[in-house]
């Protein structure tokens, strides 16, 4: 993924605020906010010809002990869902997230996005719990799931 995606990138992910199921979010930044919170590698695009889908990895403190902890985005277009293409965007995250000294992958998500827990279980995530009315979608107080995955390779 690289700035000449941006247009793409953002419009999967806005479909993704519109179910309601993705984010607190309601509407994508522009793409320098988007940029900047985001690490710069690894930022994967599914390149069908345009993009359908794509994935990246947020630091989730800026303290150094933390360095090797990423939260996980993984976003598929609406009319590609379903098709595996989600699995596929997981596994290079999570092979990327490795080579790149990533010890602990989290998501947080919300339970009722049922494809999207399953996807992380799938991939060696596990649900650590239950963050109870975390905080306010649309005057509605959400819970979201929080799940972790482990690094099986030896990081120091």
């Amino acid at each position: 993924m690289d700035s000449n995606d941006s247009e793409a990138v953002l419009a999967i992910y806005q479909e993704g605020l519109d179910t309601g199921l993705a984010s607190f979010e309601t509407s994508a930044p522009l793409w320098p906010a988007w940029d900047q919170k985001h690490l710069d590698h690894p930022r994967l695009v599914f390149e069908a010809q345009p993009i359908i889908g794509w994935a990246a990895l947020s630091p989730t403190s800026d303290r150094h002990v933390y360095r090797g902890v990423a939260a996980t985005s993984v976003y598929v277009g609406e009319r590609n869902r379903g098709l595996g293409i989600g699995s596929q965007l997981m596994r290079a995250i999570v092979e990327e997230s490795e080579a790149k000294g990533i010890w602990t992958l989290q998501a947080s998500i919300f339970p009722e996005n049922t494809s999207s827990v399953e996807l992380h279980l799938l991939y060696g995530f596990r649900i650590v719990g239950t963050r109870e009315k975390i905080a306010l979608l649309d005057g509605v107080w959400r819970d979201t799931l929080l799940l972790e995955r482990r690094s099986h390779e030896e990081h120091t």
